[in-house]
């Protein structure tokens, strides 16, 4: 389904390292220590260091001090490989643990309990904790988990939408960008811009770029795709293709020095977004004011309102896929870009035009397509959301010429 997140991988995590800030006489970051520590990936010990410090070493201040972030490694199979990260008091030291799995809440929390024992030089409890958690069997989402008796923690569910303040990520972005800021992003990401954003406090900034990603759903941005840019990549920003790069605002001097033609740039510090162009504008307006109108409504602010009015937007942006499925006897189930472009309102049509070149759309059909030929089937919360009423209504508006 376009997804990144591989599945059924062996371990909780693949890697911790403590890594240490390479001061001003040294070349780089360097490997304090690693579990396992028979781990013999040479080229991810050497990459994961570099993203550590994704700072200018120059303007270190107290704002860096304690804070988690996630950096994100692609593997040869395109999937994600999350560098949950937590520096240390003066960002002297960054605790990082590699992991395939998007548990951001849990290993924040698994990262200060390591830390901990760091500090308190309990170097027992923190090889026994390490142990217990590589050798962990992947629970199933729900589940608790005791690896101690400091250290409990609840499996998140991937099939439900994030909640906030449950979420960290999505609490983060909903309180740090206004609602026509989101929307903007919003519609940037649905038009596969390039994409900035920064910001000056590392936690917010990752919270921002997956949190505002997750709002795609069922949907996955398929192109570049870095939360959080080491400097020594910032050439990465004068990439031609589609990007969604997030960027310390201490490396902003210097990225604004760069070529940067039509690029959207969202500053988290300031609450303001850079676009040349008219994105949200071009989206059926319908779509825009009931979304905006529910993102405005206090009740939306906690539990899952704000994942669910994106949820809902998307579904009457891109519900009446199934209404494009070909369906045959003992033929392949295909999909109709004409039907799925042709039935909508003159607004819609001329959006879908545009959405069924985008590879985000692609890829969902395709995964959409795979699951029906295989014989296996869906149903998740998307298309929950497309079966009830108020989507029925709003494609019934739709419609209408």
């Amino acid at each position: 389904m376009g997804s990144r997140i591989k599945e059924n991988p062996e371990s909780p995590f693949e890697v911790f390292l403590e890594v240490a800030h390479p001061g001003t006489h040294s070349s780089g970051p360097e490997v304090r220590r690693q579990y396992p520590e028979d781990y013999t990936d040479q080229e991810t010990l050497l990459t994961v260091p570099k993203f550590c410090f994704p700072f200018s070493m120059d303007s270190l201040t107290v704002s860096q001090v304690g804070q988690n972030f996630t950096f994100v490694l692609t593997d040869i199979e395109s999937k994600q490989r999350f560098g949950f990260c937590r520096l240390s008091s003066g960002a002297q030291t960054c605790y990082c643990i590699l992991s395939y799995l998007p548990w951001f809440e849990v290993f924040y929390k698994l990262l200060n309990i390591v830390a901990d024992y760091t500090i308190k030089g309990q170097e027992s409890q923190w090889q026994e904790f390490l142990v217990s958690l590589h050798t962990l069997p992947i629970p199933e989402p729900g589940v608790p988990v005791h690896l101690g008796v400091h250290s409990f923690f609840t499996v998140p569910d991937a099939r439900e939408l994030p909640s906030i303040p449950e979420n960290r990520n999505l609490t983060e972005y909903f309180v740090a960008v206004d609602v026509n800021n989101m929307l903007h992003l919003y519609a940037s990401m649905l038009y596969e811009r390039r994409i900035l954003i920064c910001c000056s406090k590392l936690s917010t900034l990752t919270a921002c770029v997956h949190g505002s990603t997750a709002m795609l759903f069922p949907m996955h941005w398929q192109h570049v795709y870095i939360p959080v840019l080491p400097p020594h990549l910032l050439d990465y920003c004068c990439a031609p293709m589609p990007y969604l790069i997030g960027v310390h605002s201490s490396l902003m001097e210097k990225v604004r020095g760069l070529a940067l033609d039509d690029v959207v740039v969202l500053n988290v510090d300031t609450n303001t977004l850079e676009t040349p162009y008219d994105d949200l504008q071009s989206l059926p307006n319908d779509v825009v004011s009931s979304l905006k109108s529910r993102l405005r409504k206090v009740s939306t602010t906690t539990g899952d309102g704000v994942a669910r009015a994106f949820l809902r937007s998307q579904a009457a942006l891109f519900g009446s896929y199934r209404d494009a499925l070909h369906i045959q006897p003992e033929e392949h189930i295909t999909f109709n870009e004409e039907t799925f472009v042709s039935h909508r309102s003159s607004a819609m049509r001329q959006f879908l035009q545009n959405a069924i070149q985008l590879q985000l759309f692609k890829q969902f059909i395709d995964g959409r397509l795979d699951l029906l030929n295989s014989g296996e089937g869906f149903s998740d919360i998307f298309e929950e959301e497309i079966s009830l009423g108020e989507y029925a209504a709003c494609l019934a508006r739709c419609m209408r010429n």
